[in-house]
């Protein structure tokens, strides 16, 4: 059994995600389904592909990523799909596989122009479902990659916000806000001296939060706290509270960490 992740900014209120199952379920009704997120802000190329990279290494070989972020929907922009180390992706060619192109080795890429692996009426405004799906689909049945189209030289890059160091500090960004309100920024333990991990002033944007945590529940709810997650990227959060909120950040608010 094949799995297919989705990941899209469709939302859960739509029925269009649902629509792109039947269309691949019609193909391959073994298809095993799972939902990263419909919930990437809408047609925020960047956010979803950083939650696709996230996500993506964590399943096993052979498994196929569908995501959906278009806001060209309908032009030239190519519709691709690739394999990336040992595992299928299939989306826009706008950047969205831009960031787990860069963690994972690119094997192959192709443009998805075949008419046979594609709906029979293309939509100009629901590539999900006529071009992308169908390709995922015919994946998962073991078409290989090279049928489904010509292949192209390189995926479409994104630019992923650099951390840069100075003497005594480095300076990244939020880039990434969860539903707990946590703000996760570009920074990771390798952009700090040893030194400084755990005893450097770290401020989000005019705002110094100083105590250095390994886990939320070490301070009293309200705390404000610094912390390496899950992914290893600096965190700033409110115990049981929301950092965003608290601190009148977003994506895109400088932090800087000085020792």
């Amino acid at each position: 059994m094949k799995t297919i992740t989705l990941l899209t900014d469709f939302g859960s209120k739509s029925h269009y995600a649902a629509v792109m199952k039947g269309v691949m379920l019609s193909l391959n009704p073994a298809v095993q389904f799972v939902d990263i997120t419909h919930e990437v802000p809408p047609q925020d190329v960047f956010r979803g592909a950083w939650l696709l990279a996230e996500a993506a290494p964590y399943y096993p070989a052979g498994t196929i990523h569908l995501a959906v972020v278009d806001p060209g929907v309908g032009t030239d922009r190519a519709c691709a799909a690739a394999k990336l180390g040992d595992q299928f992706f299939v989306a826009p060619d706008n950047g969205l596989l831009g960031i787990v192109s860069r963690r994972l080795p690119v094997v192959e890429v192709v443009r998805l122009e075949r008419p046979d692996y594609r709906r029979t009426v293309v939509s100009n405004t629901f590539h999900g479902r006529d071009i992308l799906a169908p390709a995922a689909a015919h994946l998962s049945l073991g078409v290989p990659l090279r049928e489904l189209g010509p292949r192209i030289e390189a995926l479409q890059s994104l630019p992923f916000p650099e951390v840069a160091r100075g003497e005594d500090h480095v300076e990244g960004c939020v880039i990434w806000v969860d539903d707990f309100g946590n703000l996760v920024t570009n920074i990771r333990p390798e952009n700090l001296p040893d030194a400084a991990l755990g005893n450097a002033v770290v401020t989000c944007g005019d705002r110094r939060v100083c105590d250095w945590v390994n886990t939320y529940a070490e301070r009293p709810v309200g705390s404000r706290v610094v912390l390496f997650g899950s992914s290893d990227y600096l965190e700033i959060a409110v115990v049981q509270g929301n950092a965003a909120a608290d601190l009148g950040a977003r994506p895109g608010t400088p932090v800087r960490v000085q020792w």
